[in-house]
């Protein structure tokens, strides 16, 4: 993976749960970090091979790999909300992350 193409800023957020002084939960998202990659909106042919693959993937992302994120994870991009529906470790050599994903709300 070029560093250039990964040209487009992206927040991960995780869902936590916490309790506020009278111990009753607060659940939020919280941002888990911010890093670079590359959105692409998935068009025409891959739409629909991702469709059944995947109901409803509208997009692909593509950042450096981080061992600790999961499908429960939630990434900010431009005002867009992404759920992520899976991570794809590509080549199984733990360098890039492609993470097939649906806008929510």
């Amino acid at each position: 993976m070029k560093a250039g193409q990964l040209d487009q800023r992206v927040t991960v957020e995780r869902y936590t749960s916490t309790q506020d002084e009278l111990g009753q939960p607060i659940e939020s998202w919280a941002p888990l970090f911010t890093c670079w990659a590359a959105v692409e909106p998935l068009t025409g042919r891959e739409y629909l091979a991702a469709q059944a693959a995947v109901s409803e993937v509208t997009a692909r992302i593509r950042m450096r790999f981080r061992p600790w994120m999961t499908a429960e994870d939630r990434v900010i991009h431009n005002g867009t909300t992404y759920g992520i529906e899976s991570l794809i470790d590509v080549r199984s050599d733990h360098r890039e992350l492609v993470l097939m994903c649906k806008a929510v709300g």
